[in-house]
């Protein structure tokens, strides 16, 4: 790196503008101890050159951190919404995140560890996909919350939607508007997987319905992959024959409830594509909430979480 391309520090701020390093220390700050006139030209210097003070480093060095970790997937449209509202919750908490994502070649053990490495005085673990003994580990390092998680660790908070609630809604919906065949979409191997098929489950049998799952996904393939199962386009067999039964399908609902939005909408997609009309052939509704889902060009029925109140009360 070129001189002319080095980061800006404080000790050239003090340089530029004539005074000591503690003085331009303590103007940048907004502490008592300088004269404003002294302040003024200090603060209109560090931005002439681009300075910015790092808080963090000055609390390192303090030996306290306002920082809380953050692990998530970037792959999942409900922990991308989550996001969002954690700055709001935390810019009104005066406390900074640090962001580590889990991707398939980066599981949250390695997204933790980097947090830790960056001296974050928290962690807040979103759905996180972990063994109970990691989480244990870090909490008596370090504060730790999960957020939309089943998981159950003593003297770790959780932070989840009322699952059985959610499910009934999206039950109740359909059946009040006269659904009796309705198929759930469930998660494969997602954190709240269980927890919503559970949920279907009981909604359905409590209206006196018969439960039917069909095994799907966290993304829009497993929509995709539902709309052939329930919708196949192979040609009919002859009368007499039961095709669903042959083939092992789950025989065509009129309405289908999916373990995430993600998955609505690559089951919306394919069957519009397939001039299958929703929602006057089959209802679909969805879950999470996401921006997605309010797109005038999707129009999908979906159940709220609400990501401010949980990020709210996770940070709190």
């Amino acid at each position: 790196m070129g001189p002319m391309n080095r980061r800006v520090t404080i000790v050239d701020v003090a340089r530029a503008a004539g005074v000591s390093t503690s003085t331009a220390s303590v103007a940048l700050r907004g502490e008592k101890g300088v004269s404003e006139a002294t302040r003024e030209r200090i603060v209109a210097q560090a931005a002439a050159m681009g300075y910015r003070v790092d808080d963090r480093a000055r609390l390192l060095r303090e030996h306290r951190s306002r920082a809380v970790g953050v692990t998530f997937r970037p792959d999942q449209a409900f922990h991308t919404g989550i996001l969002a509202a954690l700055y709001d919750a935390a810019a009104a908490r005066g406390v900074d995140l640090v962001l580590s994502a889990v991707t398939p070649n980066r599981d949250t053990d390695a997204a933790v560890e980097a947090l830790l490495r960056d001296r974050c005085s928290a962690l807040l673990l979103v759905s996180p996909e972990i063994e109970p003994g990691s989480v244990e580990r870090w909490a008596r390092t370090v504060p730790v919350v999960t957020l939309g998680s089943p998981l159950r660790v003593a003297g770790v908070d959780s932070v989840l939607t009322d699952e059985g609630a959610g499910l009934d809604l999206a039950v109740g919906h359909l059946a009040d508007l006269g659904h009796r065949h309705i198929v759930h979409l469930d998660g494969g191997s997602g954190v709240m997987a269980q927890a919503r098929a559970e949920g279907f489950h009981t909604a359905m049998t409590a209206r006196g319905l018969t439960p039917r799952v069909l095994p799907g996904g966290l993304t829009e393939e497993a929509g995709i992959a539902a709309a052939e199962a329930l919708f196949p386009t192979s040609v009919p067999e002859p009368a007499g024959v039961d095709a669903d039964a042959e083939a092992g399908r789950i025989a065509t609902p009129t309405a289908v409830v999916t373990y995430n939005d993600m998955a609505a909408i690559g089951l919306l997609l394919t069957l519009r594509a397939r001039a299958v009309a929703v929602p006057d052939e089959v209802s679909i509704v969805g879950y999470d909430d996401t921006s997605a889902a309010a797109l005038s060009t999707i129009g999908l029925t979906t159940v709220s979480q609400d990501p401010a109140a949980l990020a709210g009360a996770a940070l709190e």
